[in-house]
């Protein structure tokens, strides 16, 4: 079955186009503003959101996150709100995929399977989950890709040849290669360092490459994005929102990193 990541994959091949993939946290600062923030994404030229599900301990996360999601938290933000959120957006917007990103514990908390009908009812296309590793498939990939959900699993500058084969097994949708070692926001991301890892992810595979973590600016998402199928921005977003800028200057500064992935 052809999800909406898929399709707009292909989409793209056909337009000679690289992804632009935009997170922001679910509830930050409040979810009116996320939400009307989400619902301007796809017109600012973003093809894929990634929708952060805030939790009490995001280890993959750096501080930019952390307090995002932190705030979401103390808003009373909570993983049946972020559902709702996807569902809300959905109701203008049909085509957009939405990745779910975030962690296990909320998932488990509320039973898998509840969480993976819910999730499908909401229009989520996929989930990211960072602390389950393929040796944990059978928890929630294997049921997710039953349930028609993408599973886009994490790929690191540490992830070996010898290791490279069981991430990949069950991964569908993207790739996403993770182009620092360290935490969301921590460093930049280098294209001259991301190319050859890419081309050896995409040597095992025929899932599309999407790279993030370190990528901030228009020129750096165009680096990127030239050496891979796409590229995420996440925590340069999350910032514009934590420092208060008005929803159509965060979704301006969106357009600009989409313009430089789309060039790439």
């Amino acid at each position: 079955m052809m999800t909406r990541i898929d399709a707009k994959f292909a989409a793209l091949a056909e337009k000679g186009q690289k992804a632009f993939v935009s997170y922001i946290m679910g509830g930050d600062p409040d979810m009116a503003t996320s939400l009307e923030v989400m619902k301007g994404l796809p017109a600012a030229g973003v093809d894929i959101i990634e929708l952060g599900v805030p939790f009490t301990d995001p280890m993959a996360d750096g501080p930019t996150i952390q307090l995002a999601g932190q705030r979401a938290l103390e808003g009373g933000m909570t993983l049946q709100k972020t559902l709702d959120m996807a569902a809300e957006f959905r109701k203008g917007d049909d085509t957009t995929p939405i990745v779910l990103m975030g962690y296990y514990n909320p998932i488990y908390s509320r039973g898998v399977d509840r969480f993976l009908a819910d999730a499908k009812a909401a229009g989520v296309d996929g989930l990211i989950v960072v602390d389950l590793p393929p040796e944990e498939d059978d928890e929630l990939c294997i049921p997710a890709q039953r349930a028609g959900l993408n599973f886009i699993r994490l790929a690191t500058p540490t992830t070996d040849d010898k290791r490279l084969p069981k991430v990949l097994q069950n991964t569908s949708g993207f790739v996403y290669y993770v182009s620092v070692t360290g935490v969301t926001g921590a460093t930049e991301a280098q294209a001259a360092n991301v190319g050859p890892e890419v081309a050896r992810i995409k040597a095992a595979t025929d899932i599309p490459v999407i790279v993030g973590f370190g990528v901030n600016t228009p020129e750096k998402a165009q680096a990127i994005a030239s050496v891979a199928d796409g590229t995420v921005v996440g925590s340069a977003i999350v910032s514009k929102i934590a420092a208060g800028e008005s929803v159509e200057d965060v979704l301006a500064f969106v357009k600009t990193l989409a313009d430089g992935a789309h060039r790439g």
